[in-house]
This record gives structure tokens, C-alpha cells and sequence, in this order.
């Protein structure tokens, strides 16, 4: 049965397929502002006022050229019919202040262009982080993002009398695989069952169904389509279970979990930039090694702690991105599990910074994301509707390595709480 590696590599051997790969090459090829200028920056950065907000609102009109009338509240709500399937005993909208990070030159195979991306947060400081490592990153040339290998899951259990009750079931279910992928099909137009595996506990064995979820986040989709194979299972095996679950919680959905850490859960991404010495030196007032040295005490620590994964903070920047473009933000939980890495290169002149996710569930269809003001906010990044998925999943690998960048900087640098104090506390009256 292929294994998560197993299509890691069938990805990259098709990248690299020969009439692929100088396309591919030239997608991620490194382009400095000296080679291609990077467009304006968002104007009015730390300023609060109404005109700065005005001037805002109009630099999104006209540089990024899409229409923000729901997020700046001039276009009316929508009717409540229209959240059918979102929210239930609906009341209101939770408003959640929404700014812009950019531009960041992304070097994707999806995502291939300089960006600005939404985050939805109440946390000061959080904007201007995520913008200054944004920032670092472009000058530096961009960051090379690609999503290797995707895949949800879910995971129903069945209990029986006895291990050999357990042992017949399992051999029928693998002769009607290609049955079962024919009736998953019936039940999405987006989905597909690729592979079913198994974890057996004495009398009780649970099946991992294993689906590409197209351009959906896929957790609804996931679920449904396994219910109509369980109930054609339970008519027509055999040997009978005792008991079943749609989920065993063997998925990881909504949290953190070692197998999917080491497999993938959504879509696995990695992005990666490398910074001369002079540039470290300019914009973070530190060196390459003092860098290094903090990481590796994170890393340390960060073991210590029982963290899967160590990371900065991917959970912040992935949420203000969920909120602000439709994700279902308890997915969080398991979207944040992953790896920051940093090395020294080039004779350890340049300092090399690598996030790797494997665990994102994105969707640009479905869910949330076609509610009016996340829809806007996905179409700021030309990321909203069908064939999506992928881009959108690599802008958000390359977000999140622009806080890494950030936070690491600051703390090494001694310059954390100061940015803390300066943005995140309200002004006294």
C-alpha cells in the first residue's frame, strides 16, 4: 500500500520529469527587487487613524485591484438564509479586526508572484511581525514554497468477538477495495478514496481510509463518503462487527498526533528562504550565529517540552489566516504541528531558514470559504474557487515562515518585549 513518502516521491519525480523540470527550476529560481521591483508597501503600517485607514482601503482597490465592500463594511450584510450550512441558531457576526502582511515574493509551483495576505487577529504585534519578515524575505529574493503530498483521513472501528473474526473481515475488506472507491465516488464531486490501511488491537481493527480531497478542505466530505462504505460494509461482510465507529480517533482531526506528523494530514508544505550575512545584519541587528544559537536552544527546549513538532509560532499566523479566509480554525490543533529549521550555508556565511507543515488543512471551495467577507479575503490572493488548493496552501507555508523569521529574530535580538510593548498594549488616555 503507498505510504505518505511513498507519494512525496511520486510528486517530486513528476516535478522533475524532464519537460517539467526547467519550468520548475525557473518558477523557484531566486528574483531580487534589483531584478523585478517589488510592488508598493501597505501604506500607513503603525498608524491608527481613520485617514491611514482610508488610505488603506484605497491602496487595496487600486494596487491589489479586488473589491473589499463586505470586510470594510459598505456593502450590506447578507441575509441569514445564506449561512445555511455555516452556523446554526445564528445571532450575529463575531467581528475580528483584519489587516494585510506584503508584499511577499513567493517561488511556489502553484503560488508564483508577490502576495498580500490577510490574518484576522486582536493580537498587536502580530501584523507588523509577520510584515517584517515578509519584507526580509522578498529582498532576500522570495521564498521557495511547495506542497509535496496531501491526504485526509478517516479512521472507523470495528469490534468483534476475536482476533479471527477480525483476521476474516480484514481479508474481505481488502479483496472489495476498488468497490469501496467506487462507492466513495458517488458521494463528492471533489473527493477521492486512494488507499485504505489498517490498525489491529485484538478483537478490534481500525480501518484508515485515506482520500485526495481536490480544491475542499475535505473533513465533511471525508465523512460522508466513509459512512456509505461503512454501511454497505456492515450489509454485506461476512462476518459481522459487534459494534462500529464512523472515527476511532486514530484520524488526528483537531489534534496534534504523531502519526500524522510523520505522515501528512491536508496537505504537507515546506517553504524555505536563504539570507546573506549582510542582510541578517540590517534588518534583524544580529548575526547568522546568534540565530543558530537561539534556535538550537528552542530546539533543545522545545524536545524537552514533549512538542510535536518545534516551531516559533505557526499557530498564530495560521489562525489570523483561517479566520480571515473561511478554514476551519479548529484544525489549528493539527495545522500547526511542524518543523522550523535553520542552518548555516554558503562556507556559513548566509543563514538558511526552512518551515516544514505537514499536516495544513486548507480548502478554496466548500466550508466557509464562500462566505462574503472570507471570500474576499481568499480573492485578494487570487487564491478563491476551483484548482486553488495548492497555491493557496503554499502562500500559507510561506506566511508562516516569515513569522518564524520574525519571532526567532526578535528573541535573539533582544528585541521582543520592546515590539510587544510598542504595538501590543493599548495607548493610555
Amino acid at each position: 500500500m503507498p505510504t505518505a513518502s511513498d507519494k512525496a516521491q511520486k510528486t517530486l519525480a513528476n516535478k522533475l520529469n524532464t519537460h517539467q523540470l526547467s519550468h520548475w527550476l525557473q518558477a523557484m529560481a531566486s528574483v531580487s527587487p534589483e531584478q523585478k521591483p517589488l510592488p508598493p508597501s501597505i501604506p500607513g503600517g503603525a498608524n491608527w487613524s481613520d485617514a491611514a485607514y482610508q488610505r488603506r482601503r484605497a491602496f487595496v482597490a487600486e494596487t491589489i485591484g479586488t473589491d473589499i465592500g463586505y470586510l470594510t463594511g459598505v456593502n450590506p450584510p447578507e441575509s441569514p438564509e445564506t449561512l445555511r450550512g455555516n452556523i446554526e441558531n445564528y445571532i450575529g457576526m463575531t467581528q475580528v479586526p483584519t489587516g494585510l502582511v506584503g508584499p511577499l515574493r513567493i517561488l511556489g509551483t502553484e503560488a508564483n508572484g508577490d502576495f498580500y495576505i490577510p490574518l484576522a487577529t486582536s493580537e498587536g504585534a502580530l501584523i507588523a511581525s509577520y510584515n517584517r519578515g515578509a519584507k526580509i524575505a522578498s529582498v532576500a529574493g522570495g521564498v521557495r514554497s511547495i506542497c509535496l503530498t496531501e491526504g485526509v483521513q478517516r479512521t472507523p472501528s470495528f469490534i468483534f468477538e476475536n482476533f479471527l473474526e477480525v483476521s476474516q473481515f480484514f481479508v474481505w475488506v481488502m479483496e472489495h477495495l476498488n468497490v469501496f472507491k467506487g462507492i466513495a465516488s458517488q458521494h463528492t464531486a471533489h473527493g477521492k478514496l486512494e488507499d485504505i490501511q489498517s490498525n489491529i488491537l485484538g478483537n478490534q481493527i481500525t480501518l484508515i481510509f485515506e482520500y485526495t480531497t481536490g480544491d475542499a478542505s475535505g473533513q465533511n466530505m471525508v465523512t460522508i463518503c466513509t459512512y456509505a462504505v461503512c454501511q454497505y460494509i456492515a450489509e454485506h461482510c461476512p462476518v459481522k462487527p459487534r459494534q462500529w465507529y464512523i472515527e476511532g480517533n486514530l484520524s488526528g482531526d483537531k489534534k496534534a498526533s504523531a502519526i500524522s506528523f510523520m505522515s501528512v494530514r491536508g496537505k504537507k508544505v515546506m517553504a524555505e528562504v536563504t539570507l546573506p550575512r549582510a542582510m541578517v545584519q540590517k534588518y534583524l541587528r544580529i548575526s547568522p550565529e546568534a540565530m543558530m544559537d537561539y534556535w538550537e536552544t528552542a530546539i533543545v527546549n522545545g524536545i524537552q517540552s514533549g512538542s510535536i513538532g518545534v516551531n516559533g509560532h505557526f499557530a498564530n499566523g495560521l489562525a489570523g489566516i483561517f479566520l480571515a479566509c473561511g478554514q476551519d480554525v479548529a484544525t489549528i490543533s493539527e495545522a500547526s504541528v511542524g518543523i522550523t529549521r535553520f542552518d548555516l550555508v554558503n562556507g556559513g556565511e548566509d543563514l538558511y531558514i526552512s518551515v516544514t507543515l505537514p499536516n495544513l488543512i486548507v480548502g478554496t471551495v466548500g466550508g466557509g470559504t464562500g462566505l462574503p467577507t472570507q471570500q474576499e479575503c481568499l480573492s485578494l490572493m487570487d487564491c478563491y474557487g476551483a484548482g486553488k488548493a495548492k497555491k493557496f496552501a503554499e502562500i500559507c507555508a510561506a506566511a508562516v515562515l516569515c513569522g518564524e523569521l520574525s519571532i526567532i529574530g526578535a528573541i535573539a535580538a533582544g528585541d521582543f518585549a520592546k515590539a510587544h510593548k510598542l504595538y501590543g498594549r493599548k495607548k493610555s488616555k
